[in-house]
């Protein structure tokens, strides 16, 4: 026979057992939660080294034709405004800024485009703000968003309009303070997602390294502002 007693009484313990844990759990999960304030803080220390480099995917979706392209690569990045994309894949290209001059090296076609580097990378297009980090503050209203259980969702919105970039969405890593993913709308709400893996601070990048050469016999083209 059933002892009600004992049965409801064990019952009891259970459930509170388990309001206890659960409000414990809670209580945990509000203590990891930092404030904005304190999380840009922590990333801008995390990137106070003079640079960093890593390996990045790439997606891009032109919203109005439905279009999608992937790609894959290294960024190297130091600050002030020096930032080198080399991709890998769909086709050898070579994107090179010192923060003056924008060069797209194409090897296979045997050409460079050059123009000026604010022009295409103003108002944090292009990722550019990874080159200084601090430029966030500046440059953007900053939100958090929902956070999920590994990262910090960070939301900018551009301060100054007359740029066609809209927000950009970063996830931070909330064991490394690392920017493990950026996402940009535009606002013809085209998207592209940039992934970062392999993540190194490097101090001894040399600026030769945010500068192009020009191969003798290629051609050369005037980017268009």
């Amino acid at each position: 026979m059933i002892n009600y007693l004992s049965f409801n009484h064990n019952r009891g313990i259970i459930l509170l057992v388990s309001a206890i844990l659960l409000l414990w759990g809670c209580r945990l999960h509000a203590e990891s939660q930092l404030p904005l304030d304190e999380i840009v803080k922590k990333v801008e220390q995390h990137y106070s080294a003079s640079g960093f480099h890593a390996r990045f995917d790439q997606q891009s979706t032109i919203k109005a034709m439905q279009i999608t392209d992937t790609a894959t690569g290294r960024i190297y990045v130091k600050r002030p405004d020096k930032m080198r994309w080399e991709y890998d894949f769909p086709e050898k290209q070579t994107v090179v800024t010192d923060g003056r001059t924008l060069w797209i090296y194409r090897p296979e076609d045997n050409q460079v485009m050059v123009g000026k580097a604010p022009e295409y990378f103003g108002g944090g297009k292009g990722a550019s703000f990874l080159s200084d980090i601090k430029t966030i503050r500046t440059h953007f209203s900053i939100s958090l968003e929902k956070p999920d259980d590994r990262y910090y969702q960070l939301k900018l919105i551009p301060r100054q309009t007359g740029y066609d970039l809209t927000s950009i969405g970063l996830s931070v890593s909330k064991d490394t303070f690392d920017i493990v993913e950026i996402i940009t709308l535009n606002s013809y709400l085209d998207r592209t997602r940039i992934s970062l893996t392999h993540i190194a601070f490097d101090d001894t990048l040399n600026d030769s390294l945010f500068t192009l050469i020009i191969p003798e016999g290629t051609d050369v083209l005037e980017l268009e502002e």
